[in-house]
């Protein structure tokens, strides 16, 4: 019965640290990767950005609808290839969930 509490309370332990452990480093590696100064964005991505801030300075009152609205779809397609080029590696809620069901049962 000992045991038994012992690998429980264990396993509530590394479930406990996983859980606050892991968002914290993922956190810390993705903040020193921006601000580095050594990061240098590749000019495809740089490029992109301009072109973001471009829109953002723009005069919007003077444009018709159907231009604002090209305007808001190229902001979106730049936003989302952006977010494709990015090097992290991001895992779903369900995926954790089967990691530590895993781990539960492995260990």
């Amino acid at each position: 019965m000992k045991t038994i509490i012992n690998k429980m309370s264990f396993m509530s332990l590394v479930m406990i640290l996983t859980m606050t452990l892991i968002p914290t480093l993922t956190f810390a590696n993705e903040t020193t990767k921006a601000i580095g100064p050594k990061t240098e964005v590749p000019a495809k991505v740089q490029v992109m950005l301009d072109r973001l801030e471009e829109i953002k300075e723009m005069d919007k009152s003077n444009l018709t609808r159907a231009e604002k609205k090209e305007l808001r779809k190229e902001v979106r397609s730049i936003k989302k290839e952006l977010r494709t080029t990015g090097n992290g590696v991001y895992l779903s809620v369900g995926a954790i969930i089967i990691i530590i069901l895993l781990l539960i049962l492995l260990l």
